[in-house]
């Protein structure tokens, strides 16, 4: 068996040990970690300068088109007023009450011996009923008798297009006054008539009753 003798065991000892040092092996790790360290801000750096450079080509953009996009905004706020205005009319005109209906049925019941002298109408707004008042002179052998037969004709025609009809004497006095009419003299009376009713079931010009039940429908 060969014997080998080592000079420079206490050398290599050394040497072995210097390589082990902790102080060199914590620099060592140091500077790996202030590598990484500079390599991650570097690539925070970069993303940020990318970041800002597509804010800068974004807000040049944006400075282009801002003045289109602020008259699109005032164009809309136009429009919109536009269409509340004309939603408002549209409204207005559908729920718009006609009075050439009124005054057609009161032209049918008034008989020439019962003259008008003063015809009124309102549209209450709070519940859109209609009031019309009637005021004229009755004639015949019982005055008192030919209004009540107006009264009661106001009350037929009216019920054919509207409902909750009333119609009711504020005042119904005999006169002293004759008058002629067709040749014969005959009694007069005062009166003045007040017809309520609710025109809701009315229909619209031109179109039938059962047109506006089965629109309703």
């Amino acid at each position: 068996m060969a014997l080998h003798l080592n000079l420079l065991h206490e050398e290599i000892l050394e040497q072995r040990q210097r390589q082990r040092d902790p102080l060199k092996i914590g620099m060592i790790a140091l500077v790996g970690c202030g590598v990484l360290l500079f390599l991650y801000y570097t690539w925070n750096a970069y993303r940020t300068l990318e970041i800002k450079s597509r804010l800068t080509t974004i807000e040049r953009a944006w400075k282009k088109i801002e003045p289109g996009v602020t008259a699109a905004q005032k164009r809309v706020a136009d429009l919109e007023g536009v269409i509340k205005t004309t939603r408002a009319l549209d409204d207005y005109i559908d729920n718009r009450f006609f009075w050439a209906p009124v005054l057609q049925k009161v032209s049918r019941c008034v008989a020439p011996n019962t003259q008008l002298t003063n015809f009124e109408g309102a549209v209450q707004d709070e519940n859109r009923e209609i009031d019309v008042s009637l005021e004229g002179i009755a004639a015949g052998r019982e005055p008192r008798s030919v209004a009540e037969d107006l009264r009661q004709m106001l009350l037929e025609q009216f019920h054919q297009s509207y409902s909750d009809v009333k119609a009711e004497f504020k005042t119904l006095e005999d006169l002293d006054t004759i008058v002629n009419v067709a040749g014969t003299h005959m009694a007069t009376a005062h009166y003045i008539l007040t017809v309520n009713f609710n025109p809701a079931a009315m229909p619209k010009p031109g179109e039938s009753p059962a047109a506006t039940r089965a629109r309703k429908q």
